[in-house]
């Protein structure tokens, strides 16, 4: 039998829980002083705030709530896009947040939920083909997007629709942008093999019947 061990699979979402999990427990203060978006770029911690809002949480609830959703999303992102794609992604829309919360809000913005979002209309693209539209993706953008959009009008209650309108937009962004054509494996003679040898591994394909 086959021993199990556990593996690091996904080092960037990984290391982006544990970091937002040591920050938790540091005090309110220090977490709206290095870990929040400032609502005015006044010295070098609200430009560092910019990226670093991300790690930030008011409580527990809130950290939980995130990450639940991060870690059960992130590593399957995180494989099809790749560790660096993924990170230069959240590090985008940590940055466009951040910089929205400067123009349109005068409060402290921190907490990863448009990270969550842009993860969860990233994950709706997965299928997507140049010049296509998967109705998945339409129903995904309505529910979570529209649905912040009524919450906006409708409610009072201090939590950023602005993050989570610019997350989720962000990751429609994403997934339109790195849409690739035809969604079929390239067959033998596109991978860049002599043609001898192309010939030899399409004489092995199996003959299915017609």
């Amino acid at each position: 039998m086959a021993k199990l061990r556990i593996t690091y699979n996904a080092p960037v979402v990984l290391t982006f829980a544990l970091i937002s999990l040591v920050v938790t427990f540091l005090p309110v203060e220090t977490r709206v002083h290095y870990f929040s978006a400032h609502p005015k770029l006044y010295d070098w911690t609200s430009y560092l705030g910019l990226f670093t809002h991300i790690l930030g949480h008011g409580n527990w609830d809130h950290y939980l709530g995130n990450f639940m959703l991060i870690l059960l999303l992130g590593p399957i992102l995180e494989e099809r896009h790749g560790s660096l794609s993924l990170l230069v992604m959240m590090l985008i829309t940590a940055l466009v947040t951040g910089l929205a919360n400067v123009a349109l809000s005068s409060n402290p913005l921190l907490g990863a939920s448009g990270i969550v979002f842009m993860m969860i209309l990233l994950a709706s693209t997965a299928n997507i083909k140049q010049g296509e539209i998967p109705l998945t993706f339409i129903a995904i953008a309505l529910i979570y997007l529209g649905g912040e959009i009524y919450r906006a009008f409708a409610n009072d209650d201090n939590v950023s629709r602005m993050a989570h309108l610019v997350g989720g937009l962000s990751g429609a962004a994403f997934g339109f942008f790195g849409a690739k054509g035809g969604g079929t494996a390239k067959p033998v003679k596109d991978l860049g093999l002599p043609a001898a040898k192309a010939a030899e591994i399409q004489k092995l394909k199996p003959k299915l019947p017609a």
